[in-house]
């Protein structure tokens, strides 16, 4: 039977949620192996003159534990 753990991570872009959602993949990967997925728990934007500056994830990562 596997087992997972899950983590929660915080990522940003400046690009789009999609950027940011990468990004936190991409970046949790070099030091978690075997990820299966990630849950987004909350999306926001910070928003200057009228525009998007940067878009934040909160993100759960899950990934099968080893033996």
């Amino acid at each position: 039977m596997a087992m997972l753990k899950v983590i929660e991570v915080l990522a940003e872009s400046t690009k789009s949620w999609e950027d940011a959602t990468q990004g936190a993949v991409t970046t949790a990967s070099k030091s978690v192996r075997n990820i299966k997925s990630i849950y987004i728990e909350n999306m926001e934007a910070t928003v200057s003159n009228g525009k998007i500056e940067r878009y934040r994830v909160n993100a759960k990562i899950s990934f099968v534990l080893e033996d």
